[in-house]
């Protein structure tokens, strides 16, 4: 079995990126393609407004978020906040990854908290892109980096 060097996470804020979106989406890791009537059924079934963050929201973030990593002794190698979603790629540790994105999750959401922002802010779940191999390694570094304006870039 390959050894784990690292992975790419990616989590939507509240409202944004739903199920059937046009854009396509992603479940249980499959790509679908866009469905617009599962889009309007998720749309409609929405318990508030959907959610997206500002400038100042998505640099509190990218701190918030750095802070977390060096707690965790995890490495970062690219991080992109955009008005809609996060995507890291980091080096593997050893805790599972369902309790490092909720680590960077809540920490993101007290620091926003603390900047006033209230309400829901991410939704449930995460994508999660293992890599195996440097070349898969770097081809998702290099996809977080070009992403948008937003990013650190390591």
């Amino acid at each position: 079995m390959a050894k784990t060097l690292g992975y790419m996470i990616t989590w939507t804020t509240y409202g944004t990126w739903l199920q059937g979106d046009k854009r396509g989406f992603v479940k249980n890791g499959i790509t679908y393609l866009a469905n617009k009537s599962l889009a309007n059924s998720n749309k409609q079934n929405l318990s508030k407004e959907p959610i997206g963050l500002s400038k100042t929201h998505r640099e509190i973030v990218v701190k918030a978020i750095f802070e977390k990593a060096n707690q965790l002794d995890q490495e970062i190698h690219a991080l992109s906040v955009r008005s809609n979603h996060v995507h890291i790629v980091a080096d593997y540790i050893t805790q599972p990854i369902g309790s490092i994105v909720t680590h960077y999750k809540n920490s993101a959401q007290v620091a926003l908290r603390k900047a006033g922002l209230s309400g829901r802010i991410w939704t449930k779940g995460f994508d999660k892109r293992y890599c195996f191999d440097e070349q898969t390694l770097k081809k998702r570094i290099n996809y977080v980096k070009s992403h948008n304006k937003i990013s650190k870039n390591i």
